[in-house]
């Protein structure tokens, strides 16, 4: 009788004092190191030991010593180096980051060398027959890559911008590297494609062909089709592209993760357009190959589906929604305005380069109270609920919504999201702590955009980016990428990039010295907090990832150097040596 009230009460320990008990050895100890685990009560060690997916002790050397076995646990002597928490990325787009890495990333590109390469490249990585497409060349003509913009960050008339040069490349350029891949690619702006002859005879456009309305199919001295395409000419193309085969999704997945494994990106909050996607994640990690855990997010007008599939599957409880600690499907995504690259993000004021424009709301916002339906709606069935606000106006109108659906709903633990909330009304800041809500933020955005934000807004500009503004109204910040971007910006999932923009406010080049409104600085203690135990938080998992203690999941990436200790100019240079994963370890440099 005593054994069995013994065994009992064993069951009954957390789960890292059972680990504590266990004599049994560690499967991976990581000795010698400088272990930073984001716990307040234990912030640095210098040994972590995991067994199974689980740390099992966190302390000295001495400490892990006796969970050593020859022949059984794999030590890793890091001599000093920095071990963090596996980092976390609130907001990727995962299978077009494997399209972009896989296929064709062109914003960089404005001339015919750099532009035929890049395309042969595509062409050799791409399955037999797969189109090529999007591309996006000539992002970076207007504002140069790495660019603060204006020197003088207090005046606020227009600069004048870099004229971009007109490079039109034509068919010819690309025919003979493409093989057997019709090529569809797109300009950064949407109204001038390139078509090879594959793609043109696919969509039987000839020197007969008469120009669409609203397009136009450019022509040679001769009559016949350049291969550039106009306007909507381009959907004469378009339409005739095929969905791209399993064969393909799945290896520009397999391309995605390895790149986020590159950077230590143990998490990722994804926002996955359909179940195709979710579905692809599960087959991933049937096999085996699946080297991130996701957090899955759908478009919140979609909400009863989701909670129709979570039902049809039969989907278990977790903490950040249903699935299981590698794939949840927890979170709903809407937009309340557009983006500031073509200037349809809402302001109260117009744009200082657009005098009549003041952006505007997406579709998701009509008819009036739309956007209050749903979010109402899908908090009473218990979704996490994240919402794209970039203007100022948008922002109110969105922390309205929820402040009324908080109000109107039955009180429980939400954790909602303002996505991106990248210009705010001064008066705004502090309804993010009286609301409980998440800053879900991508601080390289600050560092990209600082090229033209002031161009937009003028002085408005004070109060975009603004983290340290965010954290003391009390909002809870939380760290990513955006990774892939947009067609005018290449966003790297790098954290420790995000980290250095977060830091220094400063470009590549460390423009402008001092920052860009420098009074929005943080350390870099709070931007890895941001980038871990906080994005854990965001999904109600702060109890199973995003720190370093006895217990939780062995979620790990070590650095080459103590970021702490350097100049943040540093992080620039600083490389990633081991990403581990569930106890494994799934990138060595």
């Amino acid at each position: 009788m005593r054994h069995i009230w013994l065994a009992c009460l064993l069951l009954l320990l957390p789960p890292h004092l059972g680990a504590q008990q266990s004599s049994e050895p560690a499967d991976l100890v990581l000795v010698n190191a400088k272990v930073w685990t984001v716990e307040e009560t234990q912030s640095v060690a210098e040994a972590v030991a995991i067994r199974g997916n689980r740390i099992v002790r966190v302390g000295s050397t001495a400490d892990v010593q006796p969970l050593i076995r020859e022949g059984h646990t794999r030590v890793l002597d890091l001599r000093g180096r920095l071990v963090l928490p596996g980092f976390i990325d609130n907001h990727t787009h995962f299978a077009q980051a494997g399209r972009l890495l896989l296929g064709l990333n062109l914003l960089d590109v404005n001339d015919a060398e750099n532009f035929r390469s890049r395309v042969a490249a595509a062409a050799g990585r791409l399955p037999p027959g797969a189109w090529l497409v999007g591309g996006d060349w000539g992002a970076y003509a207007q504002w140069e890559k790495n660019s603060a913009g204006k020197e003088d960050k207090a005046v606020t008339e227009t600069p004048r911008a870099q004229t971009p040069g007109e490079f039109q490349p034509a068919k010819e350029l690309i025919d003979a590297i493409t093989a057997d891949h019709p090529a569809l690619i797109s300009r950064f702006d949407g109204q001038l494609h390139l078509a090879n002859s594959l793609a043109l005879a696919a969509a039987g456009i000839t020197r007969n062909t008469l120009n669409p309305q609203g397009g136009e199919i450019l022509r040679d001295a001769a009559g016949e089709p350049t291969g550039l395409l106009r306007g909507a000419a381009a959907q004469l193309v378009r339409k005739v592209i095929p969905p791209a085969s399993y064969q393909q999704r799945r290896a520009e997945a397999q391309r995605a993760l390895a790149e986020a494994s590159r950077w230590g990106v143990t998490s990722i909050h994804d926002n996955t357009a359909n179940f195709e996607q979710l579905e692809l994640f599960r087959d991933l990690l049937r096999s085996g190959h699946l080297t991130t855990r996701v957090w899955a997010r759908m478009p919140l007008s979609d909400w009863e589906n989701v909670r129709d599939h979570i039902r049809k599957r039969n989907l278990p409880r977790t903490p950040g929604g249903w699935g299981d600690s590698f794939i949840q499907l927890g979170g709903l995504k809407a937009w309340v305005d557009g983006i500031m690259g073509n200037s349809t993000a809402l302001f109260w004021e117009p744009y200082n380069h657009q005098p009549e424009a003041y952006g505007r709301l997406r579709p998701v916002m009509h008819p009036e109270g739309n956007l209050h339906r749903l979010v109402r709606a899908a908090d009473l069935a218990g979704f996490t609920v994240t919402v794209h606000a970039i203007g100022d106006h948008a922002n109110h109108i969105l922390l309205d919504t929820y402040e009324r659906v908080f109000r109107e709903n039955p009180e429980r633990d939400r954790r909602f999201r303002v996505v991106h909330a990248q210009v705010l009304d001064p008066m705004d800041f502090p309804r993010f702590g009286k609301l409980k809500l998440v800053a879900e933020v991508q601080p390289y955005h600050c560092i990209d955009d600082m090229r033209w934000m002031e161009e937009r807004i003028g002085g408005r500009a004070r109060w975009s980016y603004a983290f340290l503004s965010l954290a003391n109204s009390g909002a809870r910040m939380s760290f990513g990428s955006d990774w892939p971007g947009t067609n005018a910006s290449y966003y790297p999932i790098s954290p420790l990039l995000g980290i250095y923009a977060a830091v220094t406010r400063q470009t590549l080049k460390g423009e402008p010295e001092g920052g860009w409104f420098r009074g929005q600085r943080i350390s870099i203690a709070d931007a890895v907090r941001y980038f871990t135990l906080n994005n854990a938080w965001a999904t109600f998992e702060e109890g199973e990832k995003g720190s370093i203690r006895e217990g939780k999941l062995a979620d790990l990436v070590v650095l080459d150097r103590d970021i702490f200790s350097r100049p943040p100019r540093e992080l620039l240079n600083t490389q990633v040596l081991f990403t581990i994963l569930d106890g494994r370890i799934v990138f060595q440099q």
